[in-house]
């Protein structure tokens, strides 16, 4: 396929997919049962931060989880009491459990009291190229207080050589404002053409297929080889095209 031929058929499928009815299988959902900004960066985060394994299950307990947190999930995080945390603590989901929610309720309400929440961590440390070295400096802030290490997995580090899936579609859901209504657009202080793509298995196998990428690992240094394909197609709005990619890969197998 030649560039422009690749550009035409890539944006084709990116507005087939980037439509409302996307949000009804995703976990974006989850945060789309909020409207106040922190209710939907906190519920976006928590969720983004589960997203692994099968989708149904994925819903399923980010939907418990939410219920664990009053479906006030800003309130829960900022004025929870000592026995509210051990309401959380037999949740669980793979190998994330109340141990690790517990700490997570505790470094937001830290991110929030100390830090100027979410938005003000990842635009602080963002630079114009990337929001990776933000989500170095992110989880650094996040694990500040005593927590155990087994904890720690759950947020992936880019300077580790990780792809960091989970964060960069978290990002995605919140720095990117379409016209599917299915991304938020809520932080107005990084630009979506900073943003990194969610890669995992379907949308780096896509990738590869189409010569978006050569590198046969998942990791860090493809997400980067991705990203100057994909920024080469739209500098200003790149992570449109996770949409065409993982909607290429999960529903059209391709």
């Amino acid at each position: 396929m030649k560039p422009s031929e690749l550009k035409e058929f890539l944006d084709f499928k990116v507005e087939q997919y980037n439509t409302p009815e996307f949000i009804e299988t995703d976990p974006v959902q989850i945060p789309h049962q909020f409207t106040k900004k922190e209710d939907i960066e906190i519920s976006g985060f928590l969720t983004a931060v589960i997203s692994w394994g099968n989708r149904k299950s994925i819903l399923k307990n980010t939907n418990s989880m939410m219920e664990l947190l009053g479906n006030a999930p800003f309130d829960f995080v900022m004025n929870h009491s000592e026995e509210d945390l051990e309401g959380l603590q037999n949740f669980v989901h793979r190998t994330f459990n109340g141990t690790d929610l517990i700490y997570f309720v505790t470094a937001l309400r830290n991110i929030y009291s100390r830090h100027g929440g979410l938005e003000s961590i990842f635009s602080n440390y963002s630079d114009n190229g990337s929001l990776q070295p933000a989500i170095h400096e992110f989880k650094k802030i996040f694990f500040e207080l005593p927590h155990e290490q087994r904890t720690e997995k759950h947020v992936s580090d880019p300077l580790k050589n990780s792809a960091a899936k989970r964060i960069n579609m978290y990002l995605r859901w919140m720095v990117r404002e379409d016209a599917g209504n299915v991304d938020f657009g809520i932080w107005k202080r990084i630009s979506p053409s900073q943003l990194s793509c969610p890669l995992d298995v379907h949308s780096g196998n896509v990738a590869r297929k189409l010569g978006l990428l050569k590198r046969k690992q998942n990791d860090a240094k493809a997400l980067l080889e991705l990203d100057t394909s994909l920024r080469k197609l739209d500098p200003n709005d790149p992570v449109k095209y996770d949409y065409a990619l993982f909607g290429l890969g999960v529903f059209e197998k391709y």
